[in-house]
């Protein structure tokens, strides 16, 4: 009972955190900003370019699913992920905790595919999406000149984003040696043993898929699709604002989201979203207040059809939220 109570007051203080840091990220933002002139400037969207961003967004979520197939192991067969990957999305938009991983995952294994399989699939697709951010900022520093203040933080991300990809390739390529080390270190200790052996071969399982060769190519390609078509969304919806910058405006608030929603914060990343677009845009000289108004567009453009679809792909699916989230917790 104690335990219980103790991981449920932590789950408290992770969610007063991340709560705490999207306030003080929203009253930094708008304190001292004219909201007249905030809801002039998105009175005066351009909506046509705004729905092709919308659409842009959708289209980069269901590359995202498709790729998410070739993760799993040959022969799984693993279906309506889309549905599964939308109803995560709802999660991560109306819970706290970034609950809608674990709850795609337990959707997604309602068909037939094992739940730790399913989980071991997320991370590496996690992996995949640090790697292509930190190559995004690799190209940042390339091209652009970055400010002092932001290039330790994007050293740190860097350099914990090359030890994961180290960690990924060794399990995924040499997992012999792996289980050699874990006998040596841990046999002392055999329920740690134990433990850390299953965790290993949820992961080889899982990472099955990348090791496939007939998988590389289409994990590849999907993978640069989705990020193309992501700064596409994002340049779309900035010629919506009335913002007429060059894609490498686009690549910068994308990095600077990939960075920013590492951060604890509220469901749907609020506060968040508008930081790392305020801040991704200083860097092309747009004025703070329209930076803002841009951010709420953005989000707002994709929050709010996602969170439809999710519903949508609920009712589909005939899962209830609340009780995706219980059973995942419980799997």
């Amino acid at each position: 009972m104690t335990a219980l109570s103790g991981r449920a007051r932590g789950r408290l203080a992770k969610i007063f955190v991340g709560v705490a840091i999207s306030a003080a990220l929203l009253v930094y933002l708008f304190w001292g900003v004219d909201l007249q002139d905030v809801l002039a400037r998105l009175a005066a969207t351009h909506w046509g370019w705004l729905v092709a961003s919308i659409v842009l967004n959708l289209v980069s979520l269901w590359v995202r699913a498709w790729r998410w197939y070739y993760l799993f192991p040959p022969g799984s067969q693993p279906s309506r992920l889309f549905n599964a990957l939308m109803i995560g999305y709802l999660g991560n938009n109306l819970l706290p905790l970034r609950a809608g991983e674990i709850v795609r995952v337990y959707v997604a294994s309602r068909r037939g595919q094992r739940f730790w399989t399913v989980l071991a699939t997320v991370v590496v697709e996690r992996a995949l999406d640090g790697l292509a951010v930190g190559l995004i900022v690799v190209a940042l520093f390339l091209t652009i000149p970055i400010p002092a203040r932001f290039r330790w933080p994007a050293i740190i991300f860097l350099s914990a984003d090359l030890l994961a990809m180290v960690i990924l390739a060794v399990l995924a390529f040499a997992p012999q040696s792996c289980a050699t080390a874990i006998r040596v270190l841990f046999h002392r200790w055999a329920g740690i043993e134990r433990r850390l052996m299953r965790a290993l071969g949820t992961m080889r399982e899982g990472l099955e898929g990348v090791r496939t060769g007939h998988h590389v190519v289409p994990i590849v390609l999907s993978s640069a699709a989705i990020w193309l078509v992501l700064a596409v969304s994002i340049w779309t919806a900035l010629r919506a604002a009335n913002l007429d910058l060059p894609l490498a405006a686009s690549w910068t608030a994308l990095a600077f989201l990939g960075l920013g929603v590492s951060l604890p914060s509220s469901p749907g990343f609020v506060g968040v979203v508008q930081a790392a677009i305020v801040l991704a845009l200083a860097l092309f000289a747009v004025p703070h207040t329209e930076a803002l108004s841009f951010s709420l567009l953005l989000h707002a453009s994709q929050y709010f059809p996602v969170t439809l679809c999710g519903l949508y792909s609920l009712f589909v699916e005939h899962v209830s939220l609340v009780d995706a989230t219980r059973s995942a917790r419980v799997g």
